[in-house]
């Protein structure tokens, strides 16, 4: 009886000693698969395999990397070419427009090393805090915010100015993301659940009218209807909010005599070339001159006081007349590669039961895909012209700073789901041991 107990006794021992070591190396294991150092960042710029994952060599995407390295780069070169002429004219300094974009894109890149350290669950739990300070900060660049062309939109701290509606868009999609998580059977079983958000959204919209600003509201319109049906709502709940939200905007056209001019010279430009269709024909004959392989870097005459704005909303065009019809097809294969992978993001993140990941990449990948397409179309004669920026390419220090925060919060995104593909992993007893 008493050798039993001290074999049960030596076997339980033996038990625990065994378990403890196993959750010793899964410990060690795991905690090797912290973030890269940015020695290591290049080290693999394809998919990685499972034998890369199961070793800790490949925690994130580094196209990402690569996609955000070529945009900025494209940006700084066609930024430096389009604002010179206005630059000298006005500051006498050729090189003013493309320092302060560079500054932009080192400030970026500093707010986005801060931000990659920071988890999802944070921003999750974080979401309404975000919201209030959007609305916040949209409420103060009504009182204190200063008017450029006649937008008040913009608050100054100093040398740097913020345009607040950039944050309040990435504040406003978190807090739907995470709304959607906490009334995700709500949203989809009754109209109230589907209807909430967009009183929020109402309210901010109202504030971003006073600016105005209405290209923003319609990004984020769009966005918030497209991750609603992506969330599951019903059809027809979809389909009468569009046309209500359609018919607001027809409105807000319609009583607004500069809006309404705006719509009249985009359908047809040419019956007052100097009027209200001045802007788009100057930007068409930008992109007539490029043909296919454009006029050679530098040689755009359009950008010479004749396309106003060429470095910010009508970059493109100057783009398409120095690169032609290759560098338009570069510059939109690597926003649709963008937004390709964060829609991809999206849905390999919601088949992991990762639910506000999946929402907010949606969110990011629809948000960057609608601006990028109305800033090339409004440009091209496609869309009316709105004043929004061209995603990591166009001069803009906050429109910067946002949509580099948004593409690392995808890193995030892709590295928190291969850092628990890792763990699992770890944690599966090998082929022919004990389970």
């Amino acid at each position: 009886m008493t050798s039993n107990k001290a074999i049960v006794s030596t076997n339980i021992n033996a038990k625990a000693t065994a378990d403890s070591n196993e959750q010793g190396n899964v410990a060690g294991h795991v905690s090797q698969f912290e973030f890269p150092k940015l020695s290591q960042w290049f080290s693999q710029f394809s998919t990685p395999t499972e034998q890369n994952v199961t070793t800790g060599q490949a925690t994130f995407d580094r196209t990402y990397l690569m996609l955000a390295v070529a945009m900025y780069t494209i940006g700084l070169i066609i930024v430096a070419s389009a604002s010179m002429p206005m630059a000298e004219r006005v500051y006498h300094d050729p090189f003013h427009f493309v320092t302060r974009h560079f500054i932009y894109i080192v400030l970026s890149v500093l707010i986005s090393a801060i931000a990659l350290q920071i988890p999802m669950s944070w921003w999750q739990k974080s979401s309404s805090t975000l919201l209030m300070i959007g609305l916040a900060m949209l409420v103060s660049v009504l009182v204190i915010g200063h008017t450029v062309n006649g937008a008040k939109r913009w608050i100054s701290l100093g040398p740097i100015t913020i345009q607040a509606a950039e944050p309040a868009k990435l504040f406003f999609f978190c807090y739907l993301s995470a709304y959607l998580v906490r009334r995700k059977e709500e949203v989809q079983e009754n109209f109230k659940g589907f209807l909430k958000p967009l009183v929020v959204f109402f309210i901010l919209a109202l504030l971003i009218l006073k600016q105005p600003d209405l290209g923003t509201i319609i990004v984020m319109f769009v966005t918030t209807l497209g991750l609603l049906f992506l969330a599951g709502a019903k059809l027809w709940q979809f389909i009468s909010i569009t046309l209500v939200g359609v018919a607001a905007l027809s409105l807000l056209v319609v009583f607004e005599p500069y809006r309404w001019r705006r719509i009249t010279g985009f359908l047809d430009p040419w019956q007052d070339p100097f009027g209200t269709g001045y802007q788009l024909t100057q930007s068409l004959m930008a992109y007539g001159r490029g043909e296919v392989l454009g006029q050679g870097l530098g040689n755009s005459i359009q950008k010479l006081d004749y396309l106003t704005q060429a470095h910010s909303d009508f970059v493109m065009a100057v783009l398409a007349e120095e690169f032609g019809f290759v560098g338009i097809s570069v510059i939109i294969l690597l926003s649709a590669t963008l937004v390709f992978k964060a829609m991809l993001l999206g849905r390999r993140a919601l088949l992991k039961e990762k639910y506000f990941e999946g929402f907010f990449a949606y969110a990011i990948g629809i948000w960057m895909c609608f601006q990028a397409s109305v800033n090339i179309g409004a440009s091209a004669g496609i869309v009316p012209t709105k004043g929004l920026t061209m995603p990591l390419i166009s001069y803009g220090g906050s429109s910067m700073i946002v949509m580099s925060l948004a593409l690392v919060i995808l890193i995030r995104i892709d590295h928190e789901l291969r850092i628990q593909s890792i763990q699992a992993t770890s944690l599966t007893p090998s082929k022919g041991g004990r389970k």
